[in-house]
């Protein structure tokens, strides 16, 4: 199911911006709905994504301390845009802007979650590639994963206490 053993291209693939990536999952990640453009870019069929672990798409380039800050916000009920850089079936990589939100029964309780991913602002991913340079090297620097995911999100966090500004305010402000 999952390609990891297929060597990274370094080859960027594209959508158009009036297409919509969209995703649902169940409250562990796993996929329980992928739009044909999701399949499309991703480089899966409907069989291969339907129950696999959304993680399925992650590319190695993406701070865990991101994914960190996009479970906590759900967890507390709130949706989340991100950056987020995926990886292809065949090693390719695609950028995305996505817009995460948890999916509520009629009690009001979480049973899942829901993507929306659009082509991002190239002038945005000028900013945001760096950074998660900066955030994957911090993470790496440590030997013990959660230490080094921790170290991550802390920095993210003293990057917005810097700049006095909130999550949402800073990913729209670039």
């Amino acid at each position: 199911m999952a390609r990891r053993d297929v060597p990274l291209t370094g080859v960027e693939r594209f959508f158009d911006p009036d297409e919509v990536i969209v995703s649902k999952t169940d409250l562990k990640g796993r996929i329980t709905y992928a739009n044909r453009v999701f399949q499309r870019v991703a480089g899966y069929d409907e069989a291969d994504l339907m129950g696999a672990p959304h993680s399925i798409v992650r590319h190695p380039d993406m701070p865990r301390c991101v994914f960190k800050l996009l479970w906590d916000t759900l967890a507390a009920g709130k949706e989340i845009f991100a950056y987020v850089v995926n990886r292809a079936g065949n090693g390719d990589h695609y950028w995305v802007f996505a817009h995460v939100t948890p999916s509520f029964d009629a009690e009001g309780r979480v049973i899942g979650y829901h993507s929306s991913r659009r082509v991002p602002e190239r002038a945005a991913l000028d900013k945001v590639i760096p950074l998660y340079r900066q955030l994957l090297d911090i993470e790496n620097s440590h030997a013990d994963r959660k230490q080094g995911m921790e170290a991550g999100f802390a920095a993210v966090l003293a990057l917005l206490a810097e700049k006095g500004i909130g999550y949402d305010e800073f990913v729209f402000s670039l």
